[in-house]
């Protein structure tokens, strides 16, 4: 992801927010997006601590967990929830 992220001329930067971390912060001049990256979040622990760290952020930029999960939600709370390689290949160059 983070190869990627960069491959599509983002700045990327880790996030903290106290003792929460956020995987990729990544910007470029149009738009900025935090994302969080998961083997799987179907576990509803891991589920939880990745949605934590996105809801403690006060702005409105977009969210995302990116997970290797086929079949889930399409957001909670705002928060999108991709596919690994749906998000891969829904990129814009």
């Amino acid at each position: 992801m983070f190869l990627e992220l960069l491959r599509r001329r983002y700045s990327v930067q880790i996030g903290k927010i106290g003792e929460l971390e956020i995987d990729f912060v990544a910007s470029n001049p149009k738009e900025k997006i935090y994302i969080q990256v998961s083997q799987s979040i179907i576990d509803e622990k891991t589920l939880k601590k990745e949605l934590r760290a996105l809801q403690s952020i006060p702005d409105n930029y977009e969210k995302i967990i990116i997970s290797m999960d086929k079949n889930y939600a399409l957001s909670i709370e705002g928060i999108k929830i991709k596919n690994a390689i749906q998000w891969l290949l829904e990129m814009e160059l």
